[in-house]
């Protein structure tokens, strides 16, 4: 017997966990089976009749916006090391993907990834069209989320792919209970080229045969950041090491990421002036204070003091920059002036042995 989703309008929800087949399901398989992590009946425990009413609100709320095509997804970076944070733990070495729930808000055909988190997922090897996904813990989780930030819904699904497979329709069908029109974000963990690793689609209704059924077309994305993101991530950057580059060019390396950084801020803010001197945007006062106490952070490169002082202080950075560089080439002329001696001794002792000589059989 199929085991269909779970639809808030009929009520209470079912406990069991949800197995699903395309056609048919030939035997019901447990989470303790599947090898799914210990903390789903916690979580199911957790979540009272109050969490139920909440999930059902926010579906009802949800399913009363008016669904719209959609024109383009943002990921955050908190979502991109959330996703591959979960691969590493649950799939790393492995031909496996791993599926979760992306969480955020939509507004005129823009939807925004702000948060995620994994759900149990597995899929049978031999037949894509058997595959586990529990939905239990995933209400379980959004009632805990939905409690941290109101704000934050139900927007879509995401896979480590690389690509779209078989079920990843009926998959996103399953989420149509909770939002009228899901998006499908696929997350490259091991890209081969550069690029944005992320990949969106949705579905659409394709009634080029008799049966109408639904597709996956392919809605642009990108990554973007708030301020605060954006510090973060610079803070996590820095920490993470290539072995084959040396300190110094590491160090050269974050100073001109954030010379670029700074050049592309300050080009938004002459473009942003621009625009208002032209009188294409209006005056804001609010704005203009913050500039204003930019530029009085800024040092007077007028005063004589100051002047000396960075002189002082750059000659000093410039002087043990050259005691090193002298250091470094008076230790590599050492070591060759050893190297050399070294191998002159060794010359004397191969010519120091006695050569033997071949001795001569007679008949």
């Amino acid at each position: 017997m199929d085991k269909q989703p779970w639809n808030p309008a009929h009520g209470s929800m079912n406990k069991s966990c949800c197995l699903l087949k395309s056609e048919k399901v030939s035997g019901v398989r447990n989470s303790h089976q599947l090898g799914l992590p210990g903390e789903e009946e916690t979580l199911r425990n957790f979540l009272s009749d109050s969490d139920h009413q909440l999930l059902i609100m926010d579906v009802i709320k949800t399913q009363q916006i008016a669904a719209r095509p959609i024109d383009k997804v943002i990921v955050h970076p908190l979502v991109l090391l959330s996703i591959v944070d979960n691969y590493n733990r649950v799939a790393k070495d492995t031909r496996k993907r791993v599926v979760g729930v992306l969480l955020g808000s939509s507004f005129k055909g823009t939807v925004d990834v702000t948060n995620s988190y994994a759900v149990p997922f597995e899929e049978d090897e031999k037949d894509p069209s058997i595959w586990f996904l529990d939905h239990n813990y995933h209400e379980a989780m959004f009632s805990m989320f939905k409690r941290i930030n109101a704000k934050e819904h139900v927007v879509g699904w995401y896979s480590t792919g690389p690509k779209l497979r078989e079920n990843d329709l009926h998959i996103n069908a399953l989420f149509d209970s909770y939002v009228p029109n899901p998006v499908l974000v696929i997350i490259d963990v091991q890209p081969k080229e550069l690029g944005i690793p992320t990949k969106a689609y949705c579905t659409v209704e394709e009634n080029a045969t008799q049966k109408s059924q639904k597709v996956f077309v392919h809605v642009p994305s990108e990554i973007a950041a708030h301020e605060v993101e954006e510090i973060g991530v610079e803070h996590l950057l820095r920490d993470v090491k290539d072995t084959t580059i040396s300190t110094l060019a590491t160090e050269v390396s974050g100073k001109l990421t954030a010379l670029k950084g700074l050049d592309a801020r300050l080009t938004e803010i002459r473009g942003y002036l621009d625009l208002v001197v032209d009188g294409k945007l209006p005056l804001n006062h609010e704005i203009l204070y913050h500039l204003q106490d930019v530029f009085n952070l800024l040092p007077n490169l007028n005063v004589n003091e100051l002047i000396k002082a960075f002189a002082v202080k750059t000659n000093d950075m410039m002087l043990v920059i050259y005691l090193s560089s002298l250091i470094r080439s008076i230790i590599a002329l050492h070591n060759l002036i050893n190297n050399k001696m070294l191998n002159k001794e060794h010359e004397k002792a191969e010519d120091l042995k006695p050569v033997s000589t071949p001795t001569a059989w007679g008949s």
